[in-house]
């Protein structure tokens, strides 16, 4: 028997949820699917929109001790990025045509922030259009259309003296680098690392997320509360830090349910604000916002089941079942999507709706796969353009213009996906996220702008292809 629901949505990440919020905002029955555990646990936790306008200037190598890849020539792209910007509206109409802003424009991310607003709490950046400036554990500062409160008081906009604390068992959290890099960034503020030893229990390259339960629940470490012994360890480097009305910053685990608490009793023992730098995975930041997601999801009455991969399809006409992974879509019918088989256990089952949403990621997040043989869409085999010579899929400077960053499906305006001649492909279909081409968002920081603005458009008209 299959499952059957109005809408299905492929994809637990942030254009997926997104997706699955605004089909069910118009009505929909919404089922949502993923084969893995949300990737937004691996994210930094803020929501960026657009940070950076590519621009590419073209140069030509002429050194005589470099020998070009064979089949290539001299000519090599660079990247002359516009930014960061303080409007990320005012910029989508210098993006190429084939962006995903540029298909759904900017209502559409104006809507898909409103609707993030709406849903998530715990979030500033919604009283302005503008970019906020925020630290990250690299040492760069990322601007940003919406940051946790608990990375408020850290902004580079602010010209309090900062703080950097770090600790000896968390290797990949340099503070004294964090504070030299933004120094070098021209912040303007006296800016001043510190590493410090967590308290005696901790010593031993314990998990972030150990730290972070043991700040929740005030644990005693010799007798002392976990948050007052963190404090003791950190007070006497403030006076490092010229000027009062200094600031705090630790790498982000200052607990999880308890954080505004275990902040606002840090702030109390030092004297002075405390905010978190957003850090690599396992993030805490983002579990914390993956959380308040999947609430909303409940609270909408979409469905949604974790690890349970797609399988294959069955399309309107077909007797049987197409598996998953059919190349480019070159070899296989076009029409009408009627099911999903989804991997339960090691049973196939066939998941029925009126339309599907496509949000399982880009190259990173195996929603667009690659081999010798191609570039692939591997779940409904959607077709992906990419050059037939994979030297031509990068460039060899590692700072420059790389295609594959770009590569992903290609849909008409109402994000449909578009088979190799510019045919709709699966008229019931709707593509958003970093499965779309067009983007390249880790140059541009517009990875979750681009997931908010086509998850909403894509859940919208899936709904509306329900209601046809």
């Amino acid at each position: 028997m299959a499952i059957t629901s109005d809408v299905l949505v492929v994809g637990g990440g942030l254009a997926g949820i997104t997706a699955a919020l605004s089909a069910a905002r118009e009505g929909a029955d919404v089922r949502l699917v993923s084969h893995k555990q949300s990737t937004l646990q691996q994210a930094s936790g803020l929501v960026d929109a657009l940070g950076y306008v590519p621009h590419t200037r073209t140069e030509t190598d002429t050194d005589p001790a470099r020998t070009p890849t064979a089949g290539r020539t001299g000519v090599h792209d660079r990247p002359d990025p516009a930014g960061p910007l303080a409007d990320p509206f005012a910029a989508i109409d210098d993006l190429p045509e084939g962006h995903p802003y540029r298909l759904v424009g900017a209502d559409a991310l104006r809507e898909g922030l409103a609707l993030f607003d709406e849903v998530v709490e715990g979030y500033q950046g919604a009283h302005t259009d503008r970019n906020a400036l925020v630290p990250t554990f690299g040492g760069t500062v990322k601007p940003t259309a919406r940051y946790p409160e608990a990375a408020a008081a850290g902004l580079a906009s602010d010209d309090r003296p900062m703080l950097v604390v770090g600790f000896r068992s968390l290797t990949e959290f340099d503070a004294r680098q964090v504070a030299a890099r933004l120094e070098a960034a021209g912040v303007p503020f006296p800016v001043v690392g510190a590493e410090v030893a967590f308290p005696a229990a901790f010593r031993d390259g314990a998990m972030v997320t150990r730290l972070a339960r043991a700040l929740d629940l005030d644990e005693s470490i010799d007798g002392t509360p976990a948050r007052r012994a963190l404090a003791d360890a950190v007070d006497p480097h403030l006076d490092a830090i010229d000027g009062g009305d200094a600031r705090v910053g630790f790498p982000a685990f200052l607990g999880d349910d308890e954080a505004p608490a275990v902040r606002a009793d840090l702030a109390d023992y030092l004297g002075a604000e405390v905010f978190e730098i957003p850090m690599g995975p396992p993030s805490l930041p983002g579990l914390r916002l993956a959380d308040r997601l999947y609430d909303a999801l409940d609270d909408a009455s979409v469905r949604y089941e974790t690890g349970v991969p797609v399988v294959g399809r069955e399309l309107a006409g077909e007797e049987d079942g197409t598996d998953a992974g059919a190349g480019d879509g070159s070899d296989a019918a076009s029409g009408r999507l009627e099911a999903l088989l989804v991997d339960r256990k090691g049973t196939e089952v066939p998941y029925a709706a009126d339309a599907v949403v496509l949000a399982t990621g880009g190259l990173v997040g195996k929603g667009i796969d690659s081999d010798r043989q191609g570039v692939r869409e591997p779940v409904l085999g959607c077709h992906v353009p990419h050059p037939a010579e994979r030297y031509e899929w990068y460039v060899d400077d590692a700072f420059g213009d790389q295609p594959y960053a770009r590569f992903g499906v290609d849909t008409d305006e109402r994000l449909r996906p578009l088979d190799g001649d510019g045919a709709v492909q699966f008229p019931n279909v709707r593509v958003a996220g970093a499965t779309l081409g067009g983007a390249d968002v880790a140059r541009e920081k517009s990875a979750s702008g681009v997931s908010l603005a086509t998850g909403l458009v894509a859940g919208r008209e899936a709904a509306a292809e329900v209601a046809r």
